[in-house]
């Protein structure tokens, strides 16, 4: 039987022990063990890379503890507007959502969006009626609502300040840079990736990350690899992060494991960009990889490996 091989992320940042109690520690733990499980549970079936990554990410975006669907932060207007990104790396077929809001899962709708609307990235309100037009679970704000999230956005609501996902307090350094994620290869030899997040707390101006941009924060291409990224979307997107995993593969002959770790260690560093990515390869190889303290990550293989962690 042919490798197959599915990881995951739920962020990256400044994550520390002394952050998190045992509690609070063991669910992160679990949430992200039911993510991999939803993925390989299809992958070891002999299904597709794609339905796998978005089972995954569907698991992650239906837990409170992560920056995707429910438990999504708030804007400054104070509602919820997710990004969301899925790539298939056999025909380079992607779909993409920005800035929608009330979809239940974004990540379903990016897969309506590849399948059925003729285009890649569709956004806002845009976005929402295609979401109506293809029967997509809509659901009230108090949906997403979580007090955590409120909490933090009241601190800072009334300022031009912004949050990476979670920090202990406004001027202090813990930060943590919330998206979820999923790579996977299955046992035809495809690679697909998926990209899903809430964005930064008190975002304005319409703004987007990385996550719902293609060959950015979501990438997949049958000849090197898939990739999802998670971190400070700025600085990810000026270095096209996800796409230049794959050119080093493709272009230097780079192997997995150094070409993340050019683009993470190295070129993201020399610009203070933080934050880390996961990755598989062709060949059932995987990477999580990141330069911040922490990542809530796992990974699981025909092989029998299964991990999942969150700290460096």
């Amino acid at each position: 039987m042919s490798k197959f091989t599915i990881a995951i992320h739920g962020g990256a940042g400044t994550i520390l022990k002394s952050m998190l109690t045992p509690e609070l520690e063991l669910s992160y733990h679990i949430g992200l063990q039911d993510a991999l499980n939803a993925g390989y549970h299809i992958l070891e079936k002999g299904g597709f890379s794609i339905d796998a990554v978005q089972a995954a990410v569907v698991s992650l975006e239906n837990n409170i503890l992560f920056n995707a669907g429910k438990g999504s932060v708030f804007t400054n207007k104070g509602i919820h507007e997710m990004d969301a990104c899925l790539m298939e790396g056999k025909n380079l077929e992607a779909g993409s959502v920005a800035g929608v809001r009330s979809v239940k899962n974004p990540i379903l709708l990016c897969s309506e969006i590849m399948q059925h609307s003729g285009h890649v990235l569709l956004s806002g309100q845009g976005a929402q009626d295609f979401a109506v037009l293809r029967g997509m679970e809509l659901l009230p704000e108090d949906y997403f609502y979580s007090e955590f999230r409120y909490n933090q956005w009241q601190e800072i609501k009334d300022s031009e300040l912004y949050l990476l996902d979670h920090k202990e307090n406004v001027g202090g350094p813990d930060k943590k840079f919330g998206t979820v994620g999923a790579v996977a290869l299955d046992v035809h030899g495809n690679v697909a990736a998926a990209t899903s997040t809430g964005g930064m707390t008190n975002k304005r101006y319409g703004r987007l990350g990385d996550s719902c941009i293609v060959g950015i924060g979501n990438y997949a291409n049958n000849k090197t690899c898939a990739v999802s990224c998670t971190g400070h979307g700025e600085f990810f997107i000026r270095s096209v992060v996800a796409y230049d995993v794959s050119c080093l593969m493709e272009y230097k002959g780079m192997n997995l494991k150094d070409a993340c770790e050019k683009v993470v260690l190295d070129k993201l560093v020399k610009i203070e960009g933080e934050g880390g990515l996961i990755a598989v390869d062709t060949l059932g190889s995987y990477e999580l990889c990141f330069n911040s303290e922490g990542m809530y990550r796992g990974a699981k293989t025909s092989d029998g490996i299964n991990v999942v962690g969150i700290y460096k």
